[in-house]
């Protein structure tokens, strides 16, 4: 099928009760056994599963090609638990251009803890083979990256982290499984934000690991999920799977207009860089064009002249635009990002965040034009 239909299809639930095409939410924290102490429809208790997140998980996984999928209470979460996975003493490959709040994770909660780790640039092969050790257990990439659209080969780098026995890992957050397919290319795990694209309307939160395999990981992974108990409730797993009806319409748009706002932008005044993997002189366009198919994502950023008080000056001249953390949903977002990383972060002073949402780009040019216009 294609994408548009296995949307609309895979999240289909057969409701044997009353017919309804509409999904009921199953709002209860537990399950009546039969007589002789059964579960008739495998449903012990919601922490363990639910049918709306029986639903999620298994739309998910099918979504991004995999054979489990496995939600969580925010993308966060997911992470986390995919670094749980692992055992202290193990040693993580990733860049310093993930997402920050990932970053941090390790630092001050799974360092402490034992998981070792090293940043390297991750579009740079040489580099990442270079920092490989005898303990290396996982390679966490994300591509395009989280705030300036870095490009990572994940086809080479799922090759290279096989041959010395490392799971790789893929954020697919930005790209989603409309525009990139990590497992297809050799990743053994993927990752989303699914308060994102998935959910598309900015509000819900949740997180999901897919996981090419039945196995070691995936068990572990489940387990963990059961255990520590960071689940998305009936209610979210609803929301979610509702958003993914509409998901391939709305991220193909988003990415049409987003192409559009980031080649206005090149050579604007004021504007001193543009980053966005569709454009030719993004130095991971080729390897994008490679393995991103139907665009190259909402999301964008660019750089203005002027550091950080030049970022504030034109996010709060937006008329458009709302000025707010988070990326995803149908309406457009901008962010001076720095304000969110904080100063020892890599992303520049200048830099503003942009998720482009589903209004006319025109309008949102013109927005972009006026507040620009402002700096002089």
């Amino acid at each position: 099928m294609n994408l548009e239909t296995l949307a609309i299809q895979v999240t289909r639930f057969h409701d044997k009760n009353a017919s309804a095409v509409s999904t009921p939410i199953y709002l209860t924290s537990t399950f009546e056994r039969d007589h002789e102490g059964n579960l008739p429809h495998g449903f012990l208790y919601s922490r363990g599963n639910n049918p709306n997140r029986d639903l999620l998980e298994k739309s998910l996984a099918i979504l991004e090609g995999g054979a489990a999928g496995l939600a969580f209470g925010s993308g966060m979460a997911a992470i986390a638990a995919l670094f749980q996975a692992f055992r202290p003493g193990d040693h993580v490959i990733t860049t310093p251009f993930v997402y920050y709040a990932a970053q941090r994770l390790l630092a001050d909660v799974f360092e402490p803890w034992g998981l070792e780790y090293t940043l390297v640039d991750t579009s740079d092969i040489a580099a990442v083979e270079a920092a490989i050790r005898p303990n290396t257990r996982l390679f966490w990439l994300e591509t395009p990256s989280n705030p300036l659209l870095c490009i990572t080969d994940i086809a080479a780098l799922a090759k290279l982290a096989h041959e010395v026995g490392a799971v790789c890992a893929v954020d697919n957050t930005w790209a989603t499984p409309v525009l990139q397919r990590p497992l297809a290319l050799g990743a053994d795990v993927v990752m989303h934000s699914t308060t994102k694209y998935f959910g598309g309307h900015s509000d819900v939160l949740g997180g999901a690991l897919v996981v090419a395999e039945e196995g070691e990981l995936s068990y572990r992974l489940r387990q963990i999920q059961n255990l520590t108990g960071g689940i998305p409730s009936p209610f979210d797993c609803w929301l979610i799977t509702r958003g993914i009806q509409t998901l391939p319409l709305r991220v193909r748009q988003q990415s049409v207009h987003a192409e559009k706002v980031a080649r206005w932008l090149v050579g604007q005044p004021g504007v001193e860089k543009v980053y966005y993997p569709g454009l030719e002189e993004h130095p991971g366009h080729e390897v994008a064009l490679a393995q991103m198919k139907d665009g190259f994502g909402g999301m964008l950023s660019f750089e203005v002249g002027g550091g950080l008080p030049a970022a504030r000056s034109v996010a709060g001249a937006l008329k458009v635009f709302t000025q707010a953390t988070s990326l995803g949903g149908v309406e457009s977002l901008i962010e001076p990002r720095k304000i969110y990383e904080g100063p020892d972060s890599p992303t520049p002073d200048g830099l503003l965040r942009v998720s482009v949402g589903l209004e006319h780009p025109d309008d949102l040019i013109a927005d972009l034009d006026q507040a620009l216009k402002s700096l002089k």
